[in-house]
């Protein structure tokens, strides 16, 4: 119990040092109003393991880029999804920030997290880290992914579930998932 309370603390001096967080700026009441029944950021929390293999690598010897964002939407979606109970479609990918590379034979674990949900649209944070022979784990890569809840002919649907929130972590969490909502707005309004 001490251990994971000391990375519950430690993820969130991290997240709260980042410049993507906001920690107690944006006056929210973290979905506490909202009217919809709430599932926890653990209910729809999604890990996978990957053993990069000779068809992952580039040709200087390291994970290939765009496989790793493969496997980090395949995450993401598979976390969103489960969230929502519906199909969701990938809006966007924010924030996709590769730290260090990854080898032939190295063993990643790909940790979705719910970070907020809107009214159609939620977001979902994908940590990537190298496992090693001892079982540590060391990030190298953290990305955030928007995704939208869609009927069968494709167009939004309501979210019929709020997001739980119950510690300081996942309270920045959701702050910075409002800065990022607002950037992306802000990047809209100039036609980008």
């Amino acid at each position: 119990m001490t251990c994971a309370f000391r990375a519950e603390f430690i993820d969130t001096e991290v997240t709260m040092s980042n410049l993507n967080t906001g920690l107690g700026k944006t006056g929210t009441d973290y979905g506490a109003k909202d009217p919809r029944p709430k599932r926890s950021v653990e209910f729809s929390q999604v890990e996978n393991v990957y053993v990069i293999r000779y068809e992952n690598i580039n040709p200087t010897g390291r994970l290939f880029g765009g496989q790793l964002v493969s496997w980090i939407d395949e995450v993401a979606g598979a976390c969103a999804s489960r969230h929502t109970g519906l199909p969701v479609t990938t809006a966007s990918i924010d924030n996709l920030t590769f730290k260090r590379g990854a080898y032939l034979a190295d063993r990643l674990v790909l940790l979705g997290r719910m970070t907020y949900v809107g009214n159609t649209s939620c977001e979902v944070r994908v940590d990537t880290f190298i496992e090693d022979k001892e079982g540590y784990r060391h990030i190298i890569n953290r990305a955030f992914l928007t995704y939208v809840a869609i009927d069968e002919a494709g167009r939004p649907l309501p979210i019929p579930y709020g997001l739980e929130v119950k510690t300081v972590a996942e309270q920045a969490r959701w702050d910075g998932a409002l800065l990022r909502r607002n950037n992306r707005k802000a990047r809209q309004s100039d036609g980008f």
